[in-house]
């Protein structure tokens, strides 16, 4: 495709200049003690007719925020356009991924032109408003990640990640990273995130891929499938991310381990609801959200009841917010303009929480056009808030003609060319950003900063700089137990080094505090080889005897780094903790995870110790054996995709991210395709289905799904009047006929039939209509 070169620096200059002189003192307004009362609640008479554009020095204005807290302006347009990403680098400067081609207007009209952006966005005057714009990047298309690593950046350009190596902020050569980093899916269902984790991977949300440069090559790892748009970490390196009607979601086990097998769907412990509670309090009427004409999406004020289009979170690290913020995660919803903070707490290896409020939001805002898509720990220890600032926040993929009327109704759709960051802080507080220094034993003291961006950019530049002088210092670091967290990215640090000895991480599992142990367990996979294998089995053994019910699911899943050097040794542990903790999900689930193909013979070896049918293990082991025989029965896919393969790509593209490639159903997504009566059944009741969307709950083989274990709503795709009727009814043949489905074909005269039957439809169906059919 041919590039065009339409870089918004270039149209903002004029106007960038008057920008920096000026709007300084205008983007200095913070939020008023004022705001900080919520303003009495009245129903309104009508739905709002209008959304006016406010410029940006009257924002904060709109705003109401936790009282003690403050909301500054950092940047606006036309400094920064559309921002949906941003990494901070050493000298605290924001590189920011600017997604201008974004929905340009309902139908998404130009969303291929590629206007794309990575600029580099300055504070020179050091007055904590940022007046320069750099143009790393340009001419990218609906670019959606970054992630700073040794000499250049990563970037998302579906469907690619590239590398760009830089000099002086300029690009010298670009590296192909993987050509499939997106595999169909739209821009709402494609992977993103690229964060750089404390065990030194870098992972992705609405993805199962993980990435890692090695001796001058990238590696690409296959990992548990994370969420949809965002991913973030706590101070253990654990992973949390959410779905669109999700609050937040999260991992309680190492990021890296049990995602082996492939018979397997899900993993206890992985994907766990960190917080249930979905409720959300936006400080204004929101008829502008896709389902707002369904029952129970709004409340009886026009308010959205839930979450809707949970974005980019972030677990609060830094050393500004106070003791009770310590393990508090924040999520931000744009279609409701607000962002919500939930309390997390720890017990064991399991982290459970709950919103912090009833009624009220962490911050809100009644101007509609808000919409924090991301949030970010920062160098000065505040939390950033990027703002697309726009009125379309819903992909054309999904966009119901009743969004549309809201948007036409409000005048919702200009001006595009928009965008806010923000920062949040104490009020009256002046912090100060922590600069990242070169030298060496500076570095390895900020492994200990109260600041937990600090710890993860100094433990990132000792490796990426290969500060190997510095491996006496950390290996000190790693003794001492007074500062858990200088020494758990210590740890990680030598790993990151290649310098971590086995008999470090012994020391760490042999610890009595679980912070340690935990660490020390994760740590051994990446030392376990052949000449140590033997002390860790022997290690591992020990700890299944003693009864360390933490370490168990640990045990379980680190299992598979003793298989590669002994077969018997690691299926030994296996079989000693299914025997000891047969009731327990998390280990039977880890057990699991070592088994692929293998889970018959394991079935068999436990049979005569575990003899309930009814224990964990059994129904776990017996769920995928089944799995496996059904898709045993699958039909060939390379000849469906010959036969249908409009049907095939359409698939791909739209239906799969939700209902997985297998049509095996996502967790919290949606149900599944493969062997349900809605596909194979009446050819009406599909047809409708795929046009219109259905409402859940919804029974699949006599299983009623419903939230949270899947997302409430399937929206349709007959809403797009340029979706040919073809194009369609090949997609419901190819579903149809896949995996062990076996019914006939759907033809183009029957979809237009409906179609036509349904033509001015503008609600999702509901199981109860769909059974009159």
């Amino acid at each position: 495709m041919k590039k065009y070169r339409y870089p918004l620096f270039i149209l903002a200059v004029s106007s960038l200049l008057v920008y920096c002189k000026t709007n300084k003192q205008t983007t200095q307004q913070t939020a008023s003690s004022a705001a900080t009362t919520v303003a009495k609640e009245e129903k309104p008479v009508q739905t709002p007719a209008k959304s006016p554009f406010i410029p940006a020095s009257e924002t904060i204005g709109k705003m109401v925020i936790e009282e003690g807290f403050e909301v500054k302006l950092v940047a606006a347009e036309p400094l920064v356009s559309a921002p949906v990403a941003m990494q901070f680098d050493d000298k605290s400067r924001m590189w920011v991924v600017e997604m201008v081609g974004y929905m340009p207007d309902t139908i998404g009209t130009g969303e291929d032109i590629p206007n794309g952006n990575i600029v580099i966005l300055d504070d020179k005057n050091k007055d904590g408003v940022y007046d320069d714009r750099k143009v790393v990047i340009d001419s990218l298309i609906l670019p959606r990640a970054i992630c700073l690593i040794e000499n250049g950046i990563l970037v998302a350009e579906p469907t690619n990640l590239w590398f760009y190596e830089l000099k002086n902020d300029q690009v010298v050569k670009k590296t192909l990273v993987d050509p499939k980093y997106t595999e169909g899916g739209n821009v709402e269902h494609q992977p993103n995130g690229l964060l750089r984790a404390m065990d030194n991977w870098i992972y992705n949300a609405k993805s199962d891929k993980r990435y890692r440069h090695v001796g001058g090559k990238w590696v690409i790892e296959h990992t548990h499938f994370r969420g949809q748009w965002g991913i973030c970490q706590d101070n253990y390196g654990r992973l949390y991310y959410n779905n669109n009607s999700q609050n937040l979601l999260g991992d309680y086990f190492p990021a890296g381990l049990g995602a082996w097998n492939k018979n397997q769907r899900g993993v206890a412990g992985y994907n766990e609801k960190s917080v249930a509670n979905n409720k959300v309090y936006p400080l204004h009427p929101t008829p502008g959200v896709n389902r707002g004409y369904m029952k129970n999406v709004l409340d009886d004020s026009l308010r959205l009841n839930e979450f809707t289009a949970a974005a980019g979170p972030v677990i609060y690290r830094g050393d500004l917010f106070g003791k009770n913020y310590d393990f508090n995660a924040f999520v931000p919803e744009p279609s409701a303009n607000l962002i919500k903070r939930n309390f997390l707490n720890e017990k064991g290896y399991v982290v459970k929480g709950d919103i912090a409020y009833k009624g009220k939001e962490f911050l809100a805002s009644t101007d509609e056009r808000f919409r924090p898509v991301s949030l970010y720990n920062a160098p000065d220890g505040s939390m950033f808030v990027l703002d697309m600032y726009r009125g379309i926040i819903q992909h054309k993929t999904y966009l119901t003609p009743y969004l549309k009327d809201q948007i036409g109704k409000r005048s919702l759709t200009q001006p595009l060319s928009a965008g806010r960051i923000y920062k949040i802080v104490p009020k009256g507080s002046k912090p100060k950003p922590v600069v990242i220094p070169d030298g060496a034993q500076e570095l390895v003291k900020l492994l200990g900063h109260p600041n937990g961006w600090v710890r993860d950019r100094a433990q990132q530049k000792l490796i990426d700089g290969k500060y190997n002088q510095t491996v006496p210092a950390l290996r000190e670091a790693v003794k001492q137990t007074a500062d858990p967290l200088l020494a758990i990215h210590a740890l990680w640090t030598l790993e990151g080094l290649n310098s971590l000895k086995p008999e470090e991480a012994l020391s760490w599992i042999r610890q009595s505090a679980w912070t340690f142990r935990a660490q020390g367990l994760y740590a051994s996979a990446a030392v376990i080889t052949p000449t140590s294998y033997q002390q860790f089995a022997t290690a591992f053994d020990g700890i299944v005897d003693s009864g360390d019910t933490l370490a168990a699911p640990y045990i379980a899943l680190l299992a598979k780094s003793i298989e590669k050097f002994d077969q018997n040794a690691s299926r030994g542990l296996l079989n000693k903790l299914a025997i000891k903790y047969p009731n327990n999900r998390f280990v039977s689930d880890a057990i699991v995870s070592n088994l692929q193909d293998q889970e018959e013979v394991f079935q068999g070896a436990i049979s005569a110790s575990v003899s309930d049918q009814n224990a964990v293990i059994n129904k776990q082991l017996a769920r995928v054996i089944t799995a496996v025989r059904n898709a045993q029965g699958n039909r060939n896919p390379e000849m469906l995709k010959k036969e249908f393969p409009k049907g095939e790509a359409l698939f791909t593209s739209v239906c799969q991210t939700c209902h997985g490639p297998d049509g095996g159903g996502v967790k919290s997504l949606a149900p599944p395709l493969n062997q349900s009566e809605w596909v194979t059944g009446n050819k009406d009741k599909l047809i409708s289905i795929v046009l219109f969307g259905l409402t859940g709950p919804v029974k699949v083989n006599g299983h009623v799904y419903q939230t949270p274990e899947v997302s409430g709503d399937m929206p349709g795709i007959g809403y797009d009047k340029d979706m040919p009727n073809e194009d369609i009814a090949q997609l419901l043949s190819f579903i149809r006929r896949s995996w062990r489905n076996n019914a006939d074909k759907v033809s183009t005269e029957e979809v237009t039939k409906v179609r036509t039957k349904l033509t001015g439809r503008e609600k999702a169906f509901t199981e109860a209509e769909l059974n009159g059919i």
